[in-house]
């Protein structure tokens, strides 16, 4: 099992990821969305107000995932970010609800679980 110290880390160097994705993505769109990384929350304001945000809770050891079509929980996985319900990654999470909420189209590379 990780230390909350080790979880922290990878935690943050995903969230960290998606923001860079982020930039990348809003440097050829003119789509306008605002993002914020403070303390382990991701946070993502949609053009319509709405907002996703992407935390890490330390004491399950997982990402969370809050959007307008609900919440979802991502667990370390044999190097994937799983949702532990219906085990879809991440990264594709991610990818679809910024396409669908926020209408912002991102490349993310893949997003390493320890």
């Amino acid at each position: 099992m990780l230390t909350d110290t080790e979880f922290i880390a990878a935690a943050d160097a995903v969230l960290v990821t998606i923001g860079e994705a982020l930039d990348r993505a809003l440097a050829d769109s003119e789509v306008d969305v605002d993002w914020s990384l403070n303390d382990g929350i991701l946070e993502i304001e949609c053009e319509d107000g709405s907002k996703l945000i992407v935390n890490r809770h330390v004491p399950n050891r997982e990402l969370w995932v809050a959007a307008r079509s609900g919440g979802f929980h991502f667990r370390a996985r044999n190097g994937k970010w799983c949702d532990t319900r219906s085990g879809a990654e991440l990264g594709a999470s991610l990818v679809g609800l910024f396409s669908s909420q926020a209408g912002l189209s991102v490349a993310l590379p893949h997003l390493s679980a320890p």
